[in-house]
Order: C-alpha cells, then sequence, then structure tokens
C-alpha cells in the first residue's frame, strides 16, 4: 500500500466546508456537516472555514457521491484515511491509496496549499496528499485523526471535526465501506 498520510510529521492537507464566498458585510454561511454512514454507525463532520476552496472541494465531492461505496484504505495508530476510488475495488487493493478524483469528475487537484492555527487534535479531518509530492496535489482523500498530531499544527490546515461518531472511527479497520456520505 501507498498511504497519502506518514505517521508522524505526515502528509496532509486540506478538506471541507460549505463555500465560503463571503461578500462585504454578508455573515458566513452555517458549516456544512458531512454524514457517513458504515456498516459500524454514523460519523458527523462540521467543517471548518480555515480552509474555504478546500471544504468547499470536500463538500462538493460529497454532494456529487464520490465517496459513497469507498473504504478506509489505510488505519494505523492516530489516523484513518479515505477518498480513493480505487478502493471500491478489491482487485485493487495494492493500489489502494494511489488514486484521485480523476477525469470522470472533471475535477483537478485543489492546488492550494492553506494553513490554519488551529490545532491538530482528535478527531480532526483534512485531505491528504502524497509525501513525495506538493501539498498543491491535494485531491480526495480525506484523514481523521484519532490522536493528536501536534506536528501538523500551522503545517496544514483543518478543515473539519468528527462531532459525533468518534467511537465509530475508533472501531474502523482498512476495508470498512463508506455505504453513503451526504451532506446536510
Amino acid at each position: 500500500m501507498r498511504p497519502m498520510f506518514a505517521a508522524g510529521l505526515a502528509a496532509v492537507l486540506l478538506l471541507p466546508h460549505t463555500p465560503l464566498l463571503r461578500e462585504a458585510g454578508k455573515a458566513a454561511p452555517a458549516a456544512a456537516v458531512i454524514v457517513i454512514e458504515t456498516a459500524k454507525g454514523i460519523i458527523e463532520i462540521e467543517t471548518f472555514d480555515d480552509a474555504p476552496k478546500s471544504t468547499e472541494r470536500f463538500v462538493e465531492l460529497a454532494r456529487k457521491g464520490f465517496y459513497r461505496g469507498q473504504r478506509f484504505h489505510w488505519v494505523q495508530p492516530g489516523i484513518v484515511q479515505t477518498g480513493d476510488p480505487l478502493s471500491r475495488d478489491l482487485t485493487k487493493r495494492a493500489e489502494w491509496g494511489t488514486g484521485g478524483s480523476g477525469p470522470k469528475m472533471a475535477i483537478k487537484p485543489i492546488g492550494v496549499a492553506e494553513t490554519s492555527k488551529r490545532k491538530f487534535e482528535r478527531g480532526i479531518v483534512g485531505y491528504a496528499y502524497r509525501t513525495d509530492r506538493k501539498a498543491e496535489t491535494a485531491d480526495s482523500q480525506f484523514f481523521i485523526l484519532t490522536g493528536a498530531n501536534p506536528a501538523l499544527n500551522g503545517k496544514y490546515a483543518p478543515l473539519g471535526k468528527v462531532t459525533k461518531g468518534m467511537e465509530v472511527v475508533d472501531k474502523l479497520e482498512v476495508g470498512d465501506s463508506l455505504k453513503n456520505v451526504t451532506v446536510r
């Protein structure tokens, strides 16, 4: 397997929220909530506005049904990761962790490296990218931290946080699928 997030300092970046293009004098829109249904239970992620372009991307992919049927392809102490469409195919297990949204979705990598002062603590969600590439190549894979990772503070953008279902995240194993992913 080629994980897109290495333990420790790692290689993560950018995740989700609703479009945050604000007009002068207008309040920010309410945070989108991503609801992930798994066989082990429901996970709810409230998005942040720390990385608006990345958040918008995550919400867009969720709304288009991109994540439905994918599997958690990388589970290590401190982190779980999903978002690779190759994980839908059990015969491609050796390739899990290498795919992205690709041309079928007509979406290119987010191409931004947004950062934040928010802490990378348990429950924080962010976009991942390969350690041998730049942050701008973050595309569709995202991680959920099951433990704090202060080495990421100030270097990557925490884009959401699990508000319900961390006990579900703690039970996840490689191969567990995202039955459905919705936005509310």
